[in-house]
């Protein structure tokens, strides 16, 4: 029964600082892809948009995703969707003049949201790990 797990493949782009100043896009998972935060409806062949309605833990993930420039004083949300499975955070982070050993990182603010959502939530919400896209240039951010 001695059987050696595989490796984890690490992700995140080797020797970048992601507390460096700049916009991040997120994209952070329920874990085993569940449906449980939200519900799209409507939307039709001729262009009716589509709704989405927050189910309660979709709910309790907003209320986290707003109070991330509270906790935070140098990240702003510039944008975010609620999805069924997953969530999207377009995240600024202008942690200018602050010491690095104080700064926020981007691992930091989806630890602490992940943690809170599955306190309140009383159920382990999210799947291991997050995937993370710096945004390069203003096309860049115009796609993401």
């Amino acid at each position: 029964m001695n059987k050696k797990l595989p490796k984890r493949k690490n992700i995140r782009l080797k020797d970048y600082d992601y507390s460096s100043n700049g916009m991040y896009f997120l994209t952070i998972c329920t874990d085993k892809r569940k449906n449980l935060l939200s519900k799209i409806v409507g939307g039709d062949d001729l262009g009716a948009p589509k709704k989405i309605f927050l189910k309660p833990y979709g709910k309790i993930v907003e209320k986290y995703i707003l109070s991330i420039e509270k906790a935070y004083d140098t990240v702003t949300v510039e944008n975010y969707i609620i999805m069924p499975n997953h969530i999207h955070l377009l995240i600024l982070i202008d942690n200018y003049g602050l010491p690095r050993s104080s700064a926020p990182t981007i691992s930091n603010i989806v630890s602490a949201l992940k943690r809170f959502t599955n306190h309140d939530c009383h159920y382990k919400l999210w799947q291991r790990g997050y995937y993370d896209h710096i945004i390069r240039n203003q096309s860049d951010f115009e796609y993401h």
